[in-house]
């Protein structure tokens, strides 16, 4: 049985009651529990409990067990505990795949000479790196706000890039829409400036030749990029061409960019807790909801346009599983800050550059498989 002398490291029940009034406080292990009933909202009873815990060390939550409600508080973990197993092994497995990915890009024989997969470092190298940029700008702000989160888990696919990306998991609470804005824009932004260095390099390098086999074989597989303006805008700047003559292709070094302005701009797409999803909760608080309404059936219209107007068949299948993913996202709904009081007028100005800039990674059509 507990008592109603709360645990010595948590917060006394003086500083709760006018939220929540305790019968039973007791520890659990390393999760301190405390058993009452709420004298106000969910929403008020958080944004005055959560501060209170977060002064001992401890992330809140308000749950239910066996019909009662309780206050249930788990240490705050805002560093990193041993060796992250899962993370490594994830990020090897991604290298492996990304690698094998880039042959195809550098036409090399991998089946024949397993060993020479790791000529195609310089795909490796760009692909993850953009990807582990935007990912370290998630969680750096984490750090900074306080907001518990994992490292990156990459994500490895055998697909024409070689990763489904990679991702963090947030376990904390969110403070206030501060937090949820610097968080959310983060990635994009740091992942952005990765991407633009990416991509010049890439442009900057000679093209890659085409052997005659495979510009010779009716069966080849042609697979096109849509290049999206940022893209060529930089490839503008520099006085560099985006499409070379017969036998010559992008260098694969600009894949890699390409891969950063495509993650960037589904990631900005403004729905639950996509990044976009987080910048426009911040900014529009609530009312993010009636956007995030609108974002599927904007999919859906840009999948009818492709197929019909365009005619490109497997684009238009990606932007029906978007809008599909997109639904299922918005049902989940955004991240909730403790704290929902609006945010300055110079987020809000960087809010929306960052949305500029997601619109001029966009394109249509990004990638077209002519066979």
């Amino acid at each position: 049985m507990g008592s109603t002398d709360p645990p010595a490291d948590g917060p006394s029940l003086e500083r709760l009651s006018a939220v929540f009034r305790v019968y039973e406080a007791r520890r659990d292990g390393d999760r301190l529990v405390y058993y009452g009933e709420p004298l106000v909202p969910r929403e008020r009873l958080l944004d005055a409990a959560w501060p209170v815990f977060r002064e001992h060390g401890y992330e809140v939550q308000l749950t239910t067990e066996t019909g009662e409600y309780v206050l249930v508080a788990e240490p705050a973990d805002t560093g990193i505990d041993g060796i992250p197993w899962t993370n490594v092994v994830l990020f090897f497995l991604t290298v492996v795949s990304t690698l094998y990915a880039g042959t195809a890009w550098y036409h090399i024989d991998a089946m024949e000479s397993p060993l020479a997969a790791l000529e195609a470092w310089p795909f490796t190298a760009a692909v993850l790196g953009v990807l582990l940029t935007h990912e370290l700008g998630h969680y750096v702000m984490t750090r900074y706000h306080g907001v518990d989160a994992s490292l990156p888990y990459f994500i490895p696919m055998p697909s024409l890039i070689g990763t489904m990306g990679a991702v963090i998991r947030m376990k904390g609470q969110m403070p206030d829409r501060k937090a949820l804005f610097d968080i959310g824009v983060a990635g994009p932004l740091a992942g952005l400036v990765a991407t633009i260095a990416v991509t010049a390099i890439g442009l900057s390098l000679p093209p890659e030749q085409v052997p005659a086999s495979l510009m010779n074989n009716p069966d080849t597989i042609q697979i096109e990029f849509g290049y999206p303006p940022l893209l060529e805008l930089i490839a503008w700047v520099l006085g560099e061409p985006t499409n070379y003559g017969p036998g010559q292709a992008v260098n694969p070094v600009v894949i890699g960019g390409w891969v950063g302005m495509f993650i960037t701009f589904l990631n900005l797409i403004p729905v639950g807790q996509l990044d976009g999803g987080h910048i426009v909760r911040a900014i529009l608080g609530k009312e993010q909801e009636r956007v995030a309404a609108l974002v599927p059936v904007a999919l859906f219209g840009l999948a009818a346009y492709v197929f019909y107007v365009e005619d490109v068949s497997n684009a238009s299948v990606l932007w029906v599983f978007w809008g599909l993913l997109a639904t299922y996202v918005a049902y989940v709904g955004p991240a909730n800050p403790i704290d929902d009081e609006g945010l300055d007028l110079s987020r809000k100005a960087i809010g929306i550059l960052t949305f500029v800039l997601g619109v001029l990674c966009f394109t249509p059509v990004p990638i077209e498989i002519i066979t």
